[in-house]
């Protein structure tokens, strides 16, 4: 990826290969067999509903980067060791666990595999169908003897029935008679490995926290390996989390051809292997069907005999019904969720396939979390962390409300955990884990991780977007005040009181989700995001104990709800400490950081980024160096709260000094430059965040889709371009469409409306779809929307402001700095060498700039 300034964005163009990626408005197409980018194609072309995720890796198992089939929230523990131990820290790490591998399905012909590493390749297509959700791929395979036979396949997760994968294979030879062995396999790759097993180069050198933890003994401890009335059968427990799974295969064969078949099970494979005579001209059709059931503790017997039912009504459905029922979910959710962009071709794929991903990690995820890299992946160890309330629940609000309340059901069933975790902290309330699979914390760096408390906020917000969006005060009643009122105590406790002046609460010793400053005083985004749960929290208790006095005196028993709190969080809410300084006019990112020196970034050589792979911590904490968006992400979170002058001067300082190492920016920076009215970066960021994993821009694509862009994408669509904001559960909209599309509509759901928009240059037209009409304020003027559709004329797209932002000058200096010693760190530069040159003797001459 090249950049005009390294950390800035590229220009907005088509970054694909359309002679490779043919452009489709609804499918993902590839047409030439790559094997450089191996690793990124298998996490683009993955499949799954939420529950069960199977990666885009090819039947025949060989030719693969990191095979992966992925079961939401089945994960191995671990324990972490620390090199030196304290209180409180995370004890038992938790990774996700690669489950058996049903995917695998070999093909001989006359004895010679199918790879296609190295096969005569005639024709090849493999696609994603983002509206029936699967995965298909066809070739045409010349063997070594000449024989031209024709392979086509498709893969689902089915989402219509989690528990249910359904794959076809057919085999057909254009030229001649030959003998054809089709093996299908269940394989358990987390432990054992197959002829072709080939440990994954993706690693490269050094250490990457953004991978997962790999394992140093075995995982699943075998139980069940049988063949149960013709299908296969595995099942087992996690050595150490006791977790238990069970995975079953039926298999059934169509053709004219004689044939044979034989299924064997191991501990750690099973097989069914066909031997067929194939005529030319005479098609062999397999299809194969896999249950997979999981549990905390379930004996895996017994989730055996569920994946026996799930089957038995699978069979008795047939193939092509389960085919039509999945596709008949998409169709819903495209009728809920799919943003048009006109005249924009490689922009409404990408756009489609972000959708899509987000559709895969949440249609079907139920009582479970949404992973960060979804089920595509083992990236960050499948854990969930605050990207879901802050990227992904606005989407699911506005489009799918059911998964957004199970996705905060799961929040509160992670409360208890949390209760337990203050205490351990010291704290009243309830502090949720920074990362985790199981609700205790697995963050061992605390710096990073468990100080970034803002996650309780975080939870908050997406809880008072939900219920302003959907009116849904039975949830509120029984769940979610639990939330807000447990996240309001720890606010209380964990800030103080300070009489300077006027008298200001403050929040000390807390992490943004700047990971590049750890461990500050009154980070902005902390104490705004607070400010909000704390005022959400009185919001709703004093609601419903108005509207529901009876429900509200059990909730208050339950949770020994005391009328003096509700003043405190007032209090507190009122007298939040909101960093702002007026000489250089921007609000500080926390309370000394702007006596910080300005990391150079135009000074760092580009193959030394994301600097967290490349400087120590320390280095990084010492400078003005943003890792993602934190004061502008409160900007556009909490955006009710800051003028629009405000926004300028806090995007113009914050954009260039801000990396974009996480690909949590780059959506937000779009959203809030297209507010102020920076155009061109607006469209450049949004480039960015939309191809983040189509074109591979941070070089990890290969662990994973990162579901939380692909949520911000739609932010961005919807939030930044279409102005859409629902602050205080007013709807609004303030359109800022960029001058190159010509329009753009999207679907939303409001107070259980269906509401399309379609923003064009001139007109913004509102029409309901289903429901009651929906009032909205465009650019301050109240709008009923109906059946009938309601036009308003615009009078441009905002404003525009053509100056791009600046790299801030330093404002001070270390005092140990001297301006005139040759070998003091230039101001600015703000990178460390390794050693003194070579050729370099005296240390007093002229030192190069230290980058």
């Amino acid at each position: 990826m090249q950049h005009d300034s390294w950390h800035r964005p590229p220009p907005p163009i088509d970054p694909l290969d359309r002679t490779r990626f043919p452009l489709d408005d609804w499918r993902l197409v590839e047409n030439a067999y790559e094997t450089k980018d191996m690793g990124a194609t298998e996490t683009l072309f993955s499949v799954s509903n939420g529950y069960l995720g199977l990666r885009g890796n090819v039947e025949e198992g060989r030719d693969t980067h990191a095979h992966g089939t992925f079961v939401n929230g089945f994960h191995e523990t671990w324990p972490i060791r620390h090199a030196e131990e304290a209180y409180g820290l995370a004890r038992v790490g938790q990774t996700i666990v690669n489950v058996p591998d049903p995917k695998t399905i070999k093909l001989y012909c006359d004895d010679e595999p199918l790879l296609l590493s190295v096969a005569d390749l005639e024709a090849y297509e493999r696609s994603v169908d983002f509206r029936d959700g699967q995965l298909r791929r066809e070739l045409i395979w010349r063997t070594s003897a000449g024989k031209r036979v024709r392979i086509t396949s498709s893969r689902l997760a089915s989402v219509a029935e989690r528990h249910l994968a359904v794959m076809t294979f057919e085999v057909e030879m254009l030229d001649g008679d030959a003998a054809l062995v089709i093996s299908s396999q269940i394989l358990n790759r987390q432990d054992g490995s197959d002829e072709y097993h080939v440990t994954s180069a993706a690693m490269g050198e050094g250490v990457d926290p953004r991978q997962a933890e790999e394992f140093e003994e075995r995982v699943l401890d075998p139980v069940l390996h049988e063949v149960r009335d013709q299908r296969l059968l595995l099942g087992y427990r996690c050595h150490n989390s006791a977790m238990t799974i069970a995975m079953m295969a039926d298999h059934r064969i169509e053709t004219e051809n004689t044939f044979t078949e034989r299924a064997t099970v191991g501990p750690d494979l099973a097989k069914h292997v066909y031997r067929i005579d194939a005529r030319r001209g005479h098609p062999v059709r397999l299809d194969k069907l896999v249950a997979v059931h999981s549990s905390r503790g379930v004996p895996p017997r017994e989730l055996a005999d569920r994946c026996q039912r799930t089957l038995d009504r699978a069979v008795s459905a047939g193939v092509p019904v389960l085919q039509r029922d999945h596709a008949e979910v998409w169709k819903r959710f495209w009728a809920e969720s799919d943003v048009e962009v006109e005249d924009q071709p490689h922009l409404q794929q990408a756009v489609r396939w972000n959708l899509f991903q987000l559709g895969q990690a949440t249609l079907r995820a139920g009582s479970h979390g949404i992973p960060a890299k979804g089920l595509t992946g083992s990236g960050y160890g499948g854990h969930y962390f605050w990207d879901t309330e802050c990227y992904v629940i606005p989407f699911l609000v506005f489009t799918h409300p059911q998964a957004a309340r199970n996705a905060l059901r799961f929040r509160h069933g992670m409360l208890e955990h949390a209760r337990r975790r203050a205490a351990e902290m010291a704290q009243c309330g309830a502090l949720f884990p920074w990362r985790t699979i199981n609700g205790h914390e697995a963050s061992a760096y605390f710096a990073a991780g468990t100080a970034q408390y803002h996650i309780n906020a975080d939870i908050a917000y997406a809880l008072m977007k939900y219920l302003r969006a959907t009116g849904d005060r039975q949830f509120l009643l029984s769940q979610g005040v639990d939330l807000l009122v447990e996240t309001a105590r720890l606010w209380v406790d964990l800030g103080f009181w300070q009489v300077n002046g006027d008298k200001s609460f403050h929040i000390h010793g807390v992490t943004g989700p700047d990971e590049y400053m750890t461990v500050v005083n009154d980070n902005l985004f902390t104490n705004v995001m607070a400010q909000l749960n704390l005022r959400a929290a009185v919001e709703a208790v004093e609601m419903l104990r108005e509207d529901d006095p009876e429900h509200f005196a059990r909730a208050a028993r339950r949770l020994g709800l005391q009328d003096e709190e509700l003043g405190a969080w007032t209090r507190a809410a009122d007298h939040m400490h909101i960093p702002y300084d007026e000489t250089v006019g921007v609000h500080p990112q926390d309370s000394h950081f702007l006596e910080r020196e300005v990391w150079d970034l135009d000074a760092t050589p580009a193959d030394r980024r994301p600097l967290l792979l490349h400087y120590h911590p320390l280095v990084i904490y010492r400078f003005q160096v943003l890792k993602q968006a934190d004061v502008v992400l409160a900007l556009y979170l909490a955006g009710d709260q800051f003028s629009t002058a405000e926004k300028i001067a806090d995007f113009d300082y914050y954009d260039p000094i801000t990396t974009g190492d996480s690909t949590l920016s780059a959506v937000v920076q779009s959203i809030i430059a297209a507010e102020v009215g920076h155009r061109d970066l607006a469209l450049r960021y949004f480039y960015d965040g939309c191809f983040v994993d189509l074109a591979d821009r941070h070089g990890n694509t290969t662990d994973g889709v990162h579901v939380a862009s692909a949520g911000g994408v739609w932010s961005a669509l919807v939030g930044g371009f279409g102005g859409m904001r629902d602050h205080g559960g007013v709807l609004t909209i303030d359109p800022r469409l960029p001058q190159e599309w010509t329009a753009i509509t999207w679907r939303m759901r409001w107070h259980g409306s269906r509401l399309r928009v379609r923003l064009a240059q001139s007109a913004l037209t509102l029409t309901v779809e289903e429901g009651e009409p929906v009032v909205v304020s465009v650019r301050g003027e109240l709008v009923t929307a109906d059946s009938s559709g309601v036009l308003v004329p615009l009078d441009g797209q905002g404003p525009t402001r053509d100056a791009a932002p600046v790299a801030p000058k330093v404002t001070t200096s270390p005092t140990n700095r001297d301006p005139d010693d040759p070998l003091a760190l230039a101001p600015g530069v703000g990178v460390v060498p390794h050693s003194w040159p070579d050729g370099l003797d005296d240390p007093t001459g002229p030192v190069p700039i230290r980058r």
